[in-house]
Formats: structure tokens, sequence, C-alpha cells
């Protein structure tokens, strides 16, 4: 993390129980809506959010890593980065920093809102679907470090400028920053391949929308206004898989979630993802994991 310790307001848990901690402007150079600086050991985004337990936040984070190995969960998904690497997490996103791997190179941190929606969108900021952790070549890398060092150093500048010029450079130099990192995130075959598949990425909106009730694909494909066969190749040339196999990945990850962080009771926990009835829901939950919800939630306590 940054090399002083971020704290902001209390987290605040969410419907899952797992608790979002906010990013803490106070603590930010001149109190600009971003931070960067160097990893280093002990450091935490709040005193009550120890590295080492599954959290989110409400802000961005990317890390550039100098030395490596180091594991990562996010969303239950573990990521093994090495030097030159980076991972990218996203506001909302669950996620464990490992308490055996020393976080070395640099951390940026940056509020919603910082940067306009214009280059949001140019740069892809809630890409939720590309990959979290990126591999640069050596050129890529090499002007990903030359950017995120121009940045910090503008950002340890507090002096030279007015705060309004000041915050006006960070903003530039943070988008000529992300520009080449989401260049870099959209590089790949499977990433290009997704961005440009608009059937796909409409289906894969209208599941993170409404996974929660609506478990069908006639469903979504009515509502999208596609035909079943032109969804059916349209997720499985985006990812391998079924339009079916993908929204009852989403209600896996989701069920994982709320029985790993809460206390609700199992029925409750299928009711939220969905089935009503909980026979129902233990018997799809163990039929894409290979346990019950019970013993899934006693092996993670």
């Amino acid at each position: 993390m940054a090399d002083r310790t971020i704290q902001g307001g209390d987290g605040e848990a969410g419907m899952d129980g797992i608790r979002t901690f906010p990013f803490p402007v106070e603590l930010s150079v001149c109190g600009v809506g971003m931070q960067v600086g160097p990893m280093g050991a002990g450091r935490t985004w709040h005193a009550d959010a120890p590295l080492h337990r599954v959290h989110r936040i409400d802000f961005h984070v990317v890390m550039l890593f100098d030395d490596g190995p180091v594991r990562h969960m996010i969303d239950f998904a573990e990521y093994e980065a090495t030097a030159g690497d980076l991972l990218w997490i996203r506001p909302g996103q669950v996620h464990r920093f490992s308490k055996t791997s020393e976080y070395r190179g640099t951390v940026l941190t940056m509020q919603p809102g910082f940067l306009p929606r214009a280059t949001v969108e140019a740069t892809g900021l809630y890409r939720y679907d590309l990959p979290p952790l990126l591999s640069p070549d050596g050129p890529q890398l090499t002007a990903l470090r030359s950017a995120l060092t121009q940045l910090r150093n503008e950002y340890e500048d507090a002096t030279t400028l007015p705060l309004s010029l000041h915050t006006a450079v960070l903003r530039h130099c943070l988008t000529a920053f992300l520009l080449r990192l989401a260049h870099l995130a959209a590089s790949s075959a499977e990433a290009t391949r997704r961005q440009s598949d608009t059937t796909f990425t409409l289906f894969r909106d209208a599941v993170e929308q409404g996974f929660a009730t609506n478990h069908s694909v006639s469903a979504y494909a009515d509502a999208l206004g596609y035909s079943r066969r032109t969804l059916v190749r349209a997720v499985r040339a985006a990812t391998g898989e079924t339009p079916k196999g993908f929204i009852d990945k989403r209600v896996v990850l989701e069920a994982k979630r709320l029985l790993a962080h809460t206390d609700l009771p199992i029925a409750r926990v299928g009711a939220a993802v969905g089935f009503p009835d909980a026979a129902n829901f233990s018997k799809f939950f163990q039929q894409h994991t290979d346990m019950t919800p019970a013993a899934f939630r006693a092996e993670l306590r």
C-alpha cells in the first residue's frame, strides 16, 4: 500500500455482510481524489480492515509489482502476479491480500468521480469483464512505468502550482496512464473479442442486473430482442460458455459470497439468488461446486 496507512470513515456492511471501505480523501496530498506511492508491509485501507480479511473498497486500485510472486484473491479467484505485472481492482469487487506475499512496487488508488465521464468511458474503468491481472511486454511496461512515475512526481509536487492547476495536471497525467493500461487490457484476444461483441456485452450487463431473480436464457434473449440461437453464438464466442453456464456461474459466485461472509440462513441465501425453495438451491449449489452450501460455509470458518 501507500507509504502511510490509509484510513477513512467507518466501513459499512452491504446486504451481503461484506464491509466496504471508502476512499480516504483527507489523507491524499492536497485532498485530491487519488493517491500514488510505494507499496509496503503492514498497510491497510482502514484501521478495522486488515489486508488479509475479505472486504470491498469503493475506489479503483492499480498495483504495479517490482517483485513476486504475489498471490491475491479477487472475487474468489486467486491471481499470481510477478515483477512487471499489474493488478487492477475495481470498486465493489471482493478481494483479500495474501498473508505470506510481500507487496513491493507502486500502488495507485483513485476515487470514482475524479475523472470526467468521457475519460471514464475511454479508459474502461468499469469493464468488470476484463481480467484483473495484466502482463505487459517490455515496451508496454517501460511506457507504463514512465507514465506512473510522471504521475507520482506531479502528485508529490504540491507546492509549485495552485490547487486547481495541480488537480488538473493530475487528471491529465492519470488519464495518460489509464489509457495505456486500458489499451493493454483490451489488447488480449479475449478482451478484444468481448469488447467488440455488442450482443454479449448487452447480455452480460443484463445478467448482472437480473441474476438474482432471472435465470432464464429465453427471458434474457426476449428482453434483448435476440433469438436464443444468436445469444448462444455470441456468449460462446466471447466466453466459451453457454448463456446458461454464464448465468449459473454468476449465481454461484453471489451465493459463495453470502455463504462465506454473512450469517444468513442457507434458505435466505438461496432466496437472495433466486431460489425460493431451499432444497432446489442446495441441489443447484452442489451440482456446480460438488459441495452442499453448509459444507462450503463450514470449510471457510
